[in-house]
Parts: C-alpha cells; sequence; structure tokens
C-alpha cells in the first residue's frame, strides 16, 4: 500500500482528523505493516556485514525511510526491489565495504537513527554530524555521547551533550569495556551492542543504573546479532560482551509491527467486537507480544489459530495495575482503553517515556482531562480514573502513539479531533486508511 521509493513526511505537515466513531461492534482483519524496531536493527546490521543483505516485507515509514537515508548518507547501497509483501518492495543492501564520512544525517523524529547510526558514523572515515528536527533535539543522547568517547571515538558536541553533535569518523573504534547508564532508554545499549562486532577488539558493556525500559528490544537485538552469527554473551541481566567478528549478509523476514497492532485490537475490546491480526509469530522479541497477556487480564477474550491472533471484547474492561517496564510503547493504547474500564487503572514502570517524541505521561493527561476525564501523572506512571467523556480536540504532540489512542477514544466518544494525525507516518503512513476500513468491515 506504500508506493516504492517512500520518503518521510515534512515536520510541517500537519493533518486534522475526525477520528470516526464506531457505530456498532468492530469485526475486521487487520493487516499491520512490518515491525520498525526489526526493520532498522537489520538495515544497520546489513550495512555492517560481510556480504549483500535482503530485508523482505521490511517497513516503508518515515522512520525506516530515515535509516536508509543515513546508511546511504555513509555510503551503503540500498535497493528497492520486487517482492510479495503488500506495504511495499524488498531492500537489497550492500555494504560496499568502507562507510564514508563529511556528510550530515538527519535523524528526523528517529530515536533508532539518533542512537544507531552515532556508533557507525565513528566507523566511517571523515565527520559525520548528526541532527533532527527541532522538536526532537531533546531526546536524550548524553548516554551515547559518553559510552563512544570512552571507547575511543571523538565527538564534538559543543559541550551540551545533545544533538546537533559531529562524530570525527577515523574508520574504526577501538572498543573494550564501557559502562553506562541506560535507564533512559534500551536503545543505547542495542545501539552499541549492533556495531560491536566491527569494533577493534568487540565490546564489554555494562549498564549501571536503575531498571532497563523496554528490555524485549534488547533481547531483539541479541537474536538479530546471533542470526548473523555473533554470539552475545549475558552474565548477568546488566551485562553484554560482543567479540570481534564478521557479520554475514542474510535474507532476513521482518515480523508485523505487534505494536502497531495494538489500537486495531484495542477497537475489539472498546466496541466489543473482533478484530484478527494475521501473521502474529509464534515467539517474538516484540514488546507488542505481550498484547495477547495484556488485554486477557483487561477481560477481552484472546485465541491464536492458523498464525493469526483474534482479540474480542466482552461487557467489560477492568481496571487493572499494571507494570509496564518490558512493553511501555503500549502505554498510550493501554491508556485509552483505561478510560473506559470500571475501575481506576494504574500503568507503572513507565517514567523514562517522558523522553520519547513527547512526553507522553503529560501529553496523555492533559489530553484525556482537555475531554472531561481525570488521570494523575505518577512519577514512575499513570493513574487514570474513569469518567463520562466529551468531544474536543486531541494534540499529538508530534508522536504516532499519541495519535493512535486518540483514534480509540474516539470510538466510543463522538467529537474527538486529532490534530496531526499525519504523524502516524513514522511508523505506519497506512494507519488512517487503514482505520477507516476495519470500522467498515472490510479486510485491511
Amino acid at each position: 500500500m506504500t508506493a516504492p521509493g517512500y520518503s518521510p513526511q515534512s515536520p510541517a505537515t500537519r493533518e486534522l482528523w475526525s477520528a470516526p466513531v464506531a457505530p456498532d461492534a468492530v469485526h475486521a482483519t487487520v493487516t499491520v505493516p512490518a515491525s520498525k524496531s526489526l526493520t532498522n536493527r537489520e538495515l544497520i546490521l546489513a550495512a555492517l556485514a560481510e556480504a549483500p543483505s535482503r530485508l523482505i516485507s521490511p517497513l516503508h515509514s518515515d522512520d525506516s525511510a530515515r535509516m536508509i537515508a543515513a546508511l546511504q548518507t555513509l555510503g551503503v547501497q540500498i535497493d528497492e526491489v520486487d517482492g510479495e509483501g503488500e506495504f511495499g518492495p524488498d531492500l537489497e543492501v550492500n555494504p560496499n565495504g568502507a562507510l564514508t564520512g563529511d556528510t550530515v544525517v538527519d535523524c528526523g523524529q528517529a530515536g533508532t537513527v539518533m542512537r544507531f547510526v552515532a556508533p557507525l558514523a565513528g566507523l566511517s572515515h571523515g565527520d559525520v554530524t548528526l541532527t533532527a528536527d527541532e522538536s526532537a533535539l531533546h531526546r536524550p543522547m548524553g548516554t551515547m555521547i559518553k559510552a563512544l568517547r570512552e571507547i575511543g571515538v571523538d565527538i564534538d558536541d559543543g559541550g551540551n551533550w545533545s544533538l546537533p553533535f559531529t562524530v570525527r569518523g577515523r574508520g574504526h573504534i577501538r572498543g573494550g569495556e564501557v559502562t553506562i547508564d541506560a535507564s533512559t532508554s534500551s536503545q543505547f545499549v542495542s545501539g552499541l551492542l549492533l556495531a560491536a562486532p566491527r569494533f577493534d577488539v568487540g565490546l564489554h558493556l555494562i549498564h549501571s543504573g536503575g531498571r532497563l525500559p523496554s528490555a524485549p528490544h534488547i533481547d531483539m537485538t541479541v537474536e538479530a546479532l546471533a542470526h548473523r552469527g555473533v554470539h552475545v554473551e549475558r552474565p548477568n541481566a546488566h551485562e553484554w560482551l560482543v567479540p570481534a567478528g564478521a557479520l554475514r549478509g542474510k535474507d532476513i523476514a521482518i515480523e508485523p509491527d505487534l505494536s502497531n497492532a495494538a489500537p486495531f485490537l484495542a477497537a475489539a475490546v472498546v466496541t466489543g467486537g473482533s478484530v484478527t491480526v494475521p501473521g502474529w509469530p509464534a515467539r517474538s522479541t516484540q514488546p507488542g507480544a505481550l498484547l495477547s497477556d495484556i488485554l486477557t487480564v483487561l477481560g477481552a477474550r484472546t485465541s491464536r489459530r492458523a498464525g493469526a491472533l483474534t482479540v474480542t471484547g466482552t461487557d467489560r474492561i477492568a481496571g487493572i495495575d499494571l507494570d509496564l517496564s518490558a512493553a511501555s510503547e503500549l502505554t498510550p493504547v493501554l491508556f485509552a482503553l483505561a478510560a473506559f474500564a470500571d475501575a481506576p487503572t494504574t500503568l507503572h514502570g513507565i517514567g523514562h517515556i517522558r523522553g520519547h517524541e513527547t512526553d507522553r505521561i503529560a501529553a496523555l493527561v492533559s489530553n484525556l482531562r482537555a475531554l472531561g476525564g481525570e488521570a494523575e501523572e505518577l512519577p514512575d506512571g499513570i493513574r487514570i480514573l474513569p469518567r463520562p467523556l466529551r468531544g474536543g480536540l486531541w494534540r499529538a504532540h508530534h508522536d504516532h502513539r499519541i495519535a493512535t489512542a486518540g483514534a480509540v477514544i474516539g470510538l466510543r466518544v463522538p467529537g474527538v479531533e486529532v490534530d496531526d494525525i499525519g504523524t502516524t507516518a513514522k511508523t505506519m503512513p497506512e494507519f488512517p486508511q487503514l482505520w477507516q476500513r476495519m470500522l467498515q468491515g472490510q479486510p485491511a
């Protein structure tokens, strides 16, 4: 459904969207595009591999386009080729030898580009300046800058510990032991692990902070490295040893994005209907794989059959107390469901989502209050107190997941308008069309 040659939308593009109300229970089958997290990890590994790779049914979105453009800027050849995926072509990635420098990488809104490309810039031959959309310059980067300096990378950040900054690539990175505090983002761990096989002596990485957020994403990184012949040792939950060595070129099929399936599955819960997502993997390191268990606790029924997950809503949405530290990206959609629950809900273990595209906790609370609801910010989470809601403006705050949460609430509340539905293009440019087709009961 996405045209070949997809390029990121302009940050100035804004589209006010009237969230459609579901007149009846939703009954639909929805096929979602590929995982952003897997696509961007595999692009990095393919760029560092010793031979070409093919990504089968990858994601085509703002974030993946930013990653492709960044790697092409560093001299990696990436071509679109015919494939069988319905959301766009496959990608052929040819490393083309040494990474080039003397260039600028625009990360847009993509945290994975910021955190994953920075180490590659150190492997390049020449200066690489990393920058981003103005609305994303606040995103934490100090941990990555400090870590890279400790393993031998020369970085000029003007003393700000943030974007924009310039990496003075020397064609190699020494590597060795480094200790970081990755409690604000697991992407710091993943970014270092992905590039580590190309370091002169590999990497011994130690996390010294508190609870690691989104730990499944680190498992995803370790598994992706294993598929390319790199075995990561884990002496404990906060320590990784990556040997120096070659990365295999491979053909890799990308799973559907399970977290992007969340708003569609939530539609079944909030309307008492039934939504099926085909291609649901039997096993996955994606945090969205936890949706089946979480939605069951909320009161829905879930079933697996023939590689598909079906969620069926019941006559209630339960108020719950839920630790979301392993799947914090699901917070906005679960927050939307909690607004219709039969009792208060507390979501915790998510303090780090204040540093995403926006302060997600503050954005969700202010949006719900604007619709007559009630929620309160907690040091490490949110408490939602169900109240009757009214229509009004739902602000996306440049955040795709905040936008889709507004769509879920709009299924039950007439008059909800999302001020920037176009921000869903970050990971799912087809969202408005898929949402409408779901409501019409068509295969989406």
